[in-house]
């Protein structure tokens, strides 16, 4: 019989497994944080003539209206046929294939007036093509 009195272990604490824990926790909350905007610079920016910068001579504006009317630079095309209007985006492309087509659609146009257009600024060779909208008054409110 082993009578010897035995000494107690005192019980240790592993901080290693709690110090991984915590920088993995660390790192997610750095990673996923996003930063206040107040800390960003107020700038005021300058305010220039936005028709002095823009370049006419490669703009080709077409409008499209409500009943699906074309016009290209403000002038009327006759007839509504995609070869049409590719004629005239070809006299009216005065820079060629570097001209900028800018539609301008009602928004109440069809939408198949507007694939009309840009297949006949494929025809056309215009590969530039955007869109011109108006801006809203509001934040989330229509024109």
């Amino acid at each position: 019989m082993n009578f010897r009195v035995r000494t107690k272990e005192e019980p240790e604490i592993n901080l290693i497994p709690f110090i991984d824990v915590l920088l993995v926790i660390l790192i997610f909350l750095m990673l996923t944080t996003t930063y206040s905007k107040y800390t960003e610079m107020q700038l005021k920016l300058p305010v220039a003539d936005v028709d002095a910068q823009r370049d006419r001579a490669r703009e080709v504006l077409v409008s499209v209206s409500a009943d699906g009317q074309y016009s290209v630079n403000k002038l009327g095309v006759n007839g509504r046929s995609v070869t049409d209007l590719a004629r005239a985006l070809q006299t009216a492309a005065q820079a060629g294939p570097e001209s900028v087509l800018i539609i301008q659609a009602d928004a109440n146009a069809r939408h198949q007036a507007v694939i009309s257009v840009m297949e006949a600024a494929r025809r056309a060779g215009l590969t530039q093509i955007t869109f011109a909208t108006l801006s809203s008054p509001e934040p989330g409110g229509t024109p």
